[in-house]
Formats: structure tokens, C-alpha cells, sequence
């Protein structure tokens, strides 16, 4: 397959599921979709910008200085989000931040990158652990962004209820660090994000968006 001549140039802001820790293989589930798009002849500028600990306000508040200067010059610019399991943590009894917090924390997101930076936006949503009570409120976190998501009209991709499901993913958690699974379960978490990923970055969008011919 030709390359496309198309020039995407994708952030991906984050927390340690962006950052790929815990996978030897280096690649992440991010590594992996950067493949597979480049595999289809759209090879893509991609910024890995995954922080360990950050919750949806860390990314909320530095998404703008990061992003800016990586897409300034972009043909075609796009940004993936995904945060939510260290919103989840409980810190002094209470999770790191509540179910509003994390809402509210999406929607500066969103103000930031679409309507300031006039940029498309994408969520992956939060993952399943290897705590059950933790689960639990990942599980009503994700519910609550999908929501949110679909009401500022943000393309949503959920993968809480299919890693919560799968015992490949489970044991890959369990084996590592309780929290990060090694490379077999970011190519489980890669095989539930690629499609609707690479089908979202394919498509140009609106002339809008296009702003400007070719870079260097």
C-alpha cells in the first residue's frame, strides 16, 4: 500500500496507560495504533505525551502549553485524551478526585483543544484494575464520561466493560503491578482502540480543519 500524503500529526495526552509502563516491548497500546496506521498507508506524526499519576485535571491543566507548540503548524491535527483510573485512587479515604471533578476536568479539555485551539478531539476511556472496589468506581467513572462525552458531542471509546470481561487482561494486570499490564495486555487494550481510532484519524473532517498545505 502507497503512504498516504496526508500529513496527521496526533497528541496523545495522558496518564501511564498513554506513557505504555509496564510494557517491555515499549510500544504501549498508543506505540501499537501507530503502527497499524502506518501498516494501512497513513503513516502519522504522533506525540506520546502519557504522565505516570495524572489525573483528568493534570491533563486539563497542561494540555494547552503541550499541545500548542506540537500542532502549530498542523495540516491536519488531532488530539487523543485518556485518563480516569487515578481519578479513582482513594487518598485519604476519598478518590483523588470525584466523578464531577473528573467531568469538569473534560470539559476545560474540550474548551482548550476544540474550541481554543480549534482541534478534533478524541477520549479513550479508563481501564479495568486488579482491585475490585476500585472497579466499582472506575466502572460508574466510565458511565459518567461516556455520558458527558456524547453531550459535548466527543467521540468516546470505552474499554472499561471489555478489560473488566477478559481474563487474558486480568492475569496480563495481575502479573505485573496490579495496575499495568505488560505487552500482551497492551495488545489486547491496542485491539479494542485501533478500529475506532484509525477510523476517527482517517477520516479529513472538514476542510476546516485543513489549514494549511505542506510542512516540514
Amino acid at each position: 500500500m502507497l503512504p498516504s500524503d496526508r500529513d496527521v500529526r496526533v497528541c496523545f495526552v495522558g496518564d501511564s496507560y498513554v506513557a505504555g509502563v509496564g510494557d517491555e516491548t515499549a510500544l504501549g497500546w498508543v506505540g501499537r495504533v501507530v503502527a497499524a496506521s502506518a501498516a494501512r498507508g497513513l503513516p502519522l506524526t504522533a506525540y506520546n505525551l502519557g504522565v505516570r499519576r495524572d489525573t483528568a485535571a493534570d491533563v486539563a491543566a497542561r494540555v494547552a502549553r503541550e499541545v500548542a507548540p506540537r500542532l502549530r503548524e498542523a495540516p491536519e491535527p488531532r488530539v487523543v485524551v485518556s485518563f480516569g483510573v487515578n481519578d479513582t485512587v482513594l487518598d485519604g479515604g476519598a478518590p483523588r478526585l470525584s466523578v464531577d471533578e473528573t467531568l469538569a476536568a473534560l470539559g476545560r479539555v474540550g474548551v482548550v483543544v476544540r474550541d481554543e485551539l480549534d482541534v478534533p478531539l478524541l477520549v479513550v476511556g479508563p481501564v479495568s484494575v486488579a482491585d475490585v472496589e476500585q472497579d466499582v468506581r472506575i466502572a460508574r467513572l466510565d458511565d459518567a464520561l461516556a455520558a458527558e462525552a456524547g453531550r459535548l458531542g466527543i467521540p468516546y471509546v470505552g474499554v472499561f466493560g471489555a478489560t473488566s470481561r477478559d481474563e487474558a487482561w486480568g492475569d496480563a494486570v495481575v502479573a505485573g503491578d496490579g495496575y499495568h499490564p505488560g505487552a500482551s495486555g497492551y495488545e489486547i487494550l491496542a485491539g479494542l482502540v485501533t478500529e475506532p481510532l484509525l477510523d476517527w484519524i482517517a477520516d479529513p473532517g472538514d476542510s476546516h480543519h485543513e489549514r494549511h498545505s505542506k510542512h516540514p
